[in-house]
């Protein structure tokens, strides 16, 4: 484990930066900035390591920004994917990547990035929910319930219904609903599910694990008054799922427009910063994308480059906010007729095959999207979309 120096003024600890969250946008944050010989603090108001629902899909495309294994991380590897259409119509892929989608428990993952981190010399906290936040001229004054801190900047990475984008002045976040819940079963089948048609504007996601299940549900074009919860439960129940545990409502913040990342010495990552994919609802791999562009700004501005923060507002806006351009239109269009969308786009092999090279980063939404728009509107209702 490294030793990084930590300043001491007037009695309050000094940080190069402090993250707020230990999520994988935080945890990915502070490897890196550890990594550079940086001093970090990673708070997190819950005890560690932290229970989250959630499906636990990775792209294994995060590996090329980590130089270490993630295999102690992994629950299982999965190549094989079906959809259904309200549990009928059933369409099955083998999915010809170089490696398999990732499933992960959130738990175990979190916590085995973060574990990295504090082998490159981070310091993390738990049960420390940040109470108030004030910048002092040059410096960010943070506040917990049991002490107060220093950092020249500061990083916000503490999830969608974390408090830290309103503390700093970034406008409220539009948050769309979701549920999920985890399923205890031993020997699951190695088949990653979805579901489509029990909601109107989004799905169900249905991802193995090594001791079970997590499933997943969320509406991603916002204007609904669907029970979620109890639609989640009512397709466990209909697919022989036992529920040991009551399901876990919660929110997803999308990636909808360009938008401003950055304040004075601080900075929004993660789904503070609204990465979710507004068609596929991936979030985990955005957000460490987030949190390795994040380390990469505050480590330059620590070094004296003048717009560093602007320069990840930049950044998360052309690389990642390009493709969510891409995304969010297929999304519109898919969810206003999503029962002629299964049918013209998810029953095809071949967008199967082109969505999971998105997400394993093989391909771009621009690279596929066109013929995408231009198959589901020559099956649009008269008049639309001109």
């Amino acid at each position: 484990m490294k030793s990084i120096q930590f300043r001491r003024e007037n009695s309050i600890i000094m940080f190069d930066c402090i993250i707020v969250g230990a999520g994988p946008a935080g945890g990915s944050a502070a490897y890196h900035l550890a990594k550079r010989g940086r001093s970090v603090l990673v708070l997190e108001k819950e005890s560690l390591p932290r229970y989250k629902p959630c499906g636990g899909g990775v792209s294994p495309a995060i590996a090329q920004w980590f130089d270490f294994d993630f295999t102690p991380a992994i629950s299982m590897k999965v190549d094989r994917l079906r959809y259904t259409w309200q549990g009928e119509d059933p369409v099955e892929v083998q999915l010809e990547t170089p490696e398999p989608m990732w499933m992960v428990r959130r738990d175990i993952f979190d916590q085995f990035l973060i574990d990295q981190a504090k082998q490159q010399g981070a310091e993390v906290r738990d049960n420390s929910a940040v109470t108030q936040i004030a910048f002092k001229g040059d410096r960010w004054q943070v506040t917990t319930a049991t002490e107060t801190l220093e950092a020249k900047y500061l990083i916000a990475a503490d999830g969608a219904k974390g408090p830290m984008a309103k503390m700093l002045g970034f406008k409220e976040r539009d948050r769309q609903p979701a549920a999920a819940v985890e399923i205890t079963s031993p020997n699951p089948n190695a088949l990653i599910q979805f579901d489509f048609g029990r909601i109107k504007k989004g799905y169900i996601w249905n991802f193995p694990k090594a001791d079970g299940y997590s499933l997943s549900i969320a509406n991603l074009q916002g204007g609904t008054k669907e029970k979620l919860d109890q639609i989640l439960t009512e397709y466990a129940q209909a697919n022989g799922f036992p529920l040991s545990t009551q399901v876990h409502q919660d929110f997803l913040c999308l990636w909808e427009k360009e938008q401003k990342l950055h304040t004075q010495n601080a900075i929004l990552a993660g789904e503070a910063a609204c990465v979710v994919d507004p068609l596929t609802a991936e979030g985990i791999r955005p957000s460490m994308f987030s949190g390795v562009k994040a380390a990469e700004s505050i480590d330059a501005a620590l070094a004296g480059t003048s717009n560093a923060l602007e320069k990840y507002t930049q950044v998360m806006n052309e690389e990642w906010g390009g493709q969510m351009v891409w995304a969010s239109r297929v999304s519109g269009l898919f969810y206003r007729i999503p029962k002629i969308a299964y049918k013209v786009g998810i029953k095809r092999p071949s967008a199967t095959q082109r969505m999971v090279e998105v997400l394993c980063g093989e391909t771009s939404y621009a690279d596929i999207a066109d013929k995408a728009i231009d198959r589901l509107k020559k099956n649009l209702i008269p008049g639309f979309g001109g």
